[in-house]
């Protein structure tokens, strides 16, 4: 098995960034529910959803958290980093088939403790749809 490695707290600077992107479909919000348990009605009910604000089915918040996860851990700092902390704050809804777009960027830099701070955010045809910050561990190289 080849380890892969990520970027050492060295390589890293203030403004780098990297994104990923999904669509999600009926199928993934179900299978969310399913894994985790949320099975509130609005993500897999239309007939629910339709009496509500949204007026049909949206996809879990969470998913979209977990797009920043995968930024995060694969491209930016990537594999060996630690995810430490997560705030984050939805601000517009994800509709089934909407195509979600987390980017990360790096806003600070702790080389004493080893620590990045990043803007996390993701967006919707540019519609800004959750925005947060994330801290995470990253290994030094020596």
């Amino acid at each position: 098995m080849v380890h892969q490695h990520g970027y050492y707290l060295e390589d890293l600077t203030i403004g780098m960034a990297s994104s990923y992107e999904k669509t999600f479909t009926a199928q993934d919000v179900k299978a969310f529910a399913t894994i985790t348990g949320d099975t509130n009605p609005v993500h897999i009910d239309e007939a629910y959803a339709a009496t509500t604000p949204f007026k049909t089915c949206i996809a879990h918040g969470m998913l979209s958290a977990g797009l920043i996860s995968t930024v995060l851990g694969t491209q930016l700092p990537g594999p060996g980093c630690i995810y430490l902390e997560q705030q984050i704050k939805f601000r517009a809804p994800v509709y089934i088939n909407d195509t979600v777009v987390a980017t990360v960027t790096i806003e600070e830099i702790n080389q004493r403790r080893g620590r990045v701070s990043l803007k996390t955010q993701c967006f919707v045809n540019d519609k800004l749809v959750a925005d947060g910050t994330a801290s995470m561990m990253v290994d030094k190289k020596a």
